[in-house]
Parts: C-alpha cells; structure tokens; sequence
C-alpha cells in the first residue's frame, strides 16, 4: 500500500523555523531514495533534499545549510527540519518516494520519484 502523508506546514515570519513529517506506508517508506519537494504558484516543482537508505542525504544548493532531511524508522516517517526561513521559502511542499528496492541514484531530481503525497502548505512571511 502506498501512502504519504505530509503534515507541519504553516505560517510563520521570516527567521522562524518548521518541522515537516512526512508518515509513510511500510511499503513506502521501504523505497531506497525519499525526498521533498517544494512549488511555488507559478513556478515548476523542485527537489530541496533527498536522502537514500544508507542515511546519505543530498540537498539543492538553494537550502544547503537551511534545510535538514532525516528519517524515524521507528515512526516510519521522513522529516524535513526547515530554520532560517525566508519568504522565497513559500510553496507547497511535497514528501515523495522513488519505490524502488535496491541501490540506485538517489537525488533531488523530481522524475526518479514515483509516489508522492498530497503535499503541506509553507507560507513565510517578511
């Protein structure tokens, strides 16, 4: 069964800091590569982190330093801790998960992921 399910977002100043979660299906959360994802209205969606099931993470340039990706697999549930926030942080933002079962090529590209949640609303204000 698959199923990710996004929470945490919300609206904050600028500075301020999230925690998104992100609960996934055992059968999901089992995917080798899960990563998120944000879009903004008008602009296409871009992977922020992603990290593989060895626990090696990779992240955009844009949020390297900002932006902490990690996983509870006792909760099965991925997590993206957010600090720093700046109003260009504002989008939807999306937990997704490639599916796969074995090492592969785990990045922030959106087209690896097959499985995706319904996403969490950030809205950062000035």
């Amino acid at each position: 069964q698959v199923q990710l399910v996004e929470s945490g977002g919300g609206s904050v100043q600028a500075g301020g800091s999230l925690r998104l979660s992100c609960a996934a299906s055992r059968y999901t959360y089992s995917s080798y590569c899960m990563g998120w994802f944000r879009q903004a209205p008008g602009k296409e969606r871009e992977g922020v982190a992603a990290i593989d099931s060895d626990g090696e993470t990779i992240y955009a340039d844009s949020v390297k330093g900002r932006f902490t990706i990690s996983k509870d697999n006792a909760k099965n549930t991925l997590i993206l801790q957010i600090d720093s926030l700046k109003p260009e942080d504002t989008a939807m933002y999306y937990c997704a998960a490639d599916g796969a079962e074995g090492p592969r090529v785990c990045t922030v590209a959106p087209g690896l992921f097959g499985y995706w949640g319904q996403g969490t609303q950030v809205i950062v204000s000035s």
